[in-house]
């Protein structure tokens, strides 16, 4: 009873407290929902609004083109006329950029197969031309495609104005009829859309509230200046209006769909209302207001009365507040501490997955043994490297970017990205640093920048081509002997956008070892803060030297090392190695063949023959024989066409191989080995673009078909220019039945 009575007023209090939170917390659900309904008609009142001013806009737009056919109609006897129609039809409408009158094809005899005026605003003035032809053949486009199919008016969905601003326009086009009713062609005018974002977000209720159109299919048209709202919370809501997994509702009035979203780029609970427009185009509207601006109002008459509430139990409030605040800080700080984890571990796994996955079978070749390895400081870094073969070469490369974490770990997802792409059409290492320097240092406000090392291994040959930019130069191990590969330094990517990188050329003799590195390795610090050092990689490296050292033993016996060297003192720099063991074996060959050609298409015959024979003696499969001669001919003549100068005698050299590994112990191991040699200007083929099967055989470039046919036919192609001449190599897998002189 005494404790009762000593602690009476702090029941007292709290009875009072707890009443008064819950006649505050009624009042506030009771306000909440009145502000709800506000919103909602508010959103729908703007949307309404906004779909007017647009529809008016593009119904006058159509109203105008309509308005102008019977222009066209009294002109069509005088085509040339068309031209002064097209640009009275341009100027008709402020928001017109351009308009064309497209015909059938062949309307006009005179004219050619298409004809098309077409007026286009450039500055204040018009410029007026005849665009249709088969570099502008406007029957494949949309705006006549879908109207002459439908032989309605129709406008087309969004796109980039790449003859002018490079802004957003549509286009709103009509069928044009003859005096007996057929269609003869398609009038069209261009709208500029950059208008709209300005239209739509002025005199929002909100000051941080904002509005978007889009197409039907959810494609952004327009929205907010970027000064205003940034590009990745415009995103974030589109992705939102996309996603078909939130959750969404409809509006107590059914006249909007509504999704309640926080954003990850502001972390501000929204509310988005969004519905279609009536009639076409079937453009959406999206309204998009934040909840503390709706209920600003709301929450500081809350914190008003619940300050007043608390005025006599201040001691006791500031005591619950502090205890409330402080674990509610500290819950908050662990799921985000757990949050942020749980994102750089898949940020990790998705760095790691982005690199091929080495061990001493990647690649499955028996002429290289390849292992590369990578530990970030952090869960993730901006070292990279990757390796892959194409075309006979071995493209690899190793790089360190800036910085550490994950703005590091974005560039080099970037960079690994565009190495991949590069390397893919390009054979030249210094090429491949021009173009990634390029697209790196465009628009690289943050000045981070990328050390980079890239080379070409030329696996029938050993011969080594490379490039570095501001990167460790690897070392060489062959035997005993370890030296360093000598580099030109170059600038690392990212700096200057046009710096002019130079290619090296090396010779990698059997059973050498590259290994490349980062600065993880020469950095890597003891707790005593000394650094391993140059001098202990080349200790290091001497030690391991041997003639039976694997790339996987190498790099893992270097790791430990490390390890050791630095103790328990924390990693402080991404570590990143590579190592490439050029294994190639000598191959016999159970038949050779050879001919001489002169660059004279008479000569064909001769060579048609000796691939007949050829493949005949080896009982190749009549399809697959055929394909081969094919490809093959159309390779040489290729050579012939294009490797000498006109009205100059050169020579082809064709050999023809049947190797096997010297491991080989039953079918299946064979392969066709075909060389084509020539002396004439240097051209590689594996950089042409494929060829264009659609054409005629009229249209087809020359040569094209056989590099296509090659590509398609043969396991491999490589090129190489040695001596002053160009080698061209073909390999193909095959089952032969070799015939002797008697099986004839």
């Amino acid at each position: 009873m005494q404790s009762f009575r000593e602690h009476s007023s702090l029941y007292v209090i709290l009875t009072a407290a707890v009443l008064l939170e819950l006649i505050s917390g009624i009042q506030y659900y009771y306000t909440h929902g009145l502000l709800e309904k506000e919103l909602e008609s508010h959103a729908e009142n703007e949307l309404t609004m906004k779909a007017i001013l647009i529809k008016s806009t593009l119904n006058a737009a159509e109203s105008i083109v309509s308005d102008h056919l019977w222009d066209i109609h009294r002109h069509l006897a005088s085509p040339d006329s068309l031209f002064n129609v097209a640009s009275r039809l341009t100027k008709a409408h402020p928001q017109f950029i351009s308009s064309a009158i497209a015909l059938r094809p062949h309307y006009y005899p005179g004219k050619g197969r298409l004809f098309e005026p077409w007026a286009r605003r450039v500055g204040d003035s018009l410029r007026v031309e005849q665009i249709g032809g088969d570099d502008h053949d406007y029957t494949t486009f949309e705006f006549y495609e879908r109207v002459v199919e439908h032989d309605s008016a129709a406008w087309t969905a969004p796109y980039i104005d790449e003859k002018g601003s490079g802004g957003l326009i549509t286009t709103y086009a009509i069928p044009l009829h003859d005096a007996s009713g057929e269609c003869i062609g398609v009038v069209g005018a261009d709208v500029d859309l950059s208008w709209m974002g300005d239209t739509l977000n002025n005199r929002n209720k909100y000051p941080s509230s904002f509005a978007l159109l889009l197409t039907e299919d959810g494609q952004l048209i327009a929205g907010p200046s970027p000064s205003k709202v940034k590009s990745e919370e415009v995103e974030a809501i589109v992705a939102a209006v996309n996603d078909s997994s939130i959750s969404r509702c409809l509006s107590s009035s059914g006249r909007t769909t509504v999704i309640e979203f926080t954003p990850r780029v502001t972390d501000r609970d929204a509310s988005v209302f969004y519905a279609n427009m009536r009639g076409k185009p079937h453009w959406q509207l999206v309204s998009v207001n934040y909840d503390d601006e709706v209920y600003a109002h709301l929450n500081r008459m809350r914190l008003n009365i619940l300050m007043l509430t608390l005025v006599g139990l201040l001691l006791l409030g500031y005591i619950l507040y502090r205890s409330v605040a402080n674990l509610n800080r500290l819950h908050e700080a662990s799921e985000e501490q757990t949050r942020i984890n749980g994102e750089l571990r898949i940020a990790k796994n998705i760095q790691q997955e982005m690199l091929p996955e080495y061990n001493p079978n990647y690649p499955n070749r028996r002429d290289l043994d390849v292992f590369g390895m990578l530990e970030p400081a952090k869960q993730v870094g901006g070292d990279l490297y990757d390796c892959f073969v194409r075309d006979e070469k071995l493209f690899f490369c190793i790089g360190d970017v800036s910085g550490k974490g994950m703005p590091s770990a974005l560039v080099m997802a970037v960079t690994h990205a565009l190495f991949r792409s590069a390397a893919t059409h390009e054979t030249n290492p210094s090429r491949i640093m021009k173009t990634l320097n390029a697209s790196l240092s465009e628009g690289n406000e943050s000045n981070m920048f990328v050390t980079f090392f890239t080379g070409v291994l030329d696996l029938p040959t050993g011969r080594l081509r490379y490039c570095n930019g501001g990167h460790d130069c690897p070392y060489i191990i062959h035997g005993a002997d370890v030296h360093e590969l000598p580099a030109v330094a170059n600038l690392p990517l990212g700096l200057f956008g046009d710096f002019d990188y130079q290619v090296q050329d090396d010779k990698l003799p059997p059973g050498a070892m590259l290994f490349l590195y980062t600065d993880g390795l020469t950095e890597a610090r003891s707790s005593q803060r000394e650094l391993f050092g140059d001098k202990r990689v080349r200790e290091t490296l001497e030690s391991l030297a041997s003639d039976g050292l694997t790339a996987e033993r190498l790099s893992k016996n270097m790791n430990e090392s490390v390890r050791v060297f630095v103790g328990d003192a924390e990693q402080s720099d991404d570590l990143t190695m590579l190592a490439i063991r050029y294994t190639p074996e000598a191959e016999r060959s159970l038949l050779h063949e050879s001919l001489a050609l002169t660059n004279n298409v008479s000569e064909v015959d001769r060579l048609s023959r000796f691939v007949k024979a050829f493949t005949e003696r080896i009982g190749l499969d009549k399809t697959l024989a055929s394909s081969l001669r094919l490809a093959i001919e159309e390779a040489v003549v290729n050579v012939m066409n294009y490797a000498y100068p006109k009205e100059t005698t050169g020579t082809i050299d064709l050999e023809a191989d049947i190797m096997v590994p010297p491991s080989a112990d039953g079918a299946g191991q064979q392969y066709l080995c075909v060389k084509i040699i020539d002396s004439g200007v240097a051209f590689d083929p594996t950089e042409a673009a494929e060829a264009d099967t659609t054409l005629s055989a009229e249209d087809r470039p020359i040569g094209g078909l056989g590099i296509f046919l090659v590509r398609e036919l043969m396991d491999s192609i490589n090129y190489e220019r040695e001596d002053g001449r160009n080698i061209l190599t073909m390999k193909k897998s095959v089952n032969i039945n070799l015939k002797t002189d008697n099986d004839k």
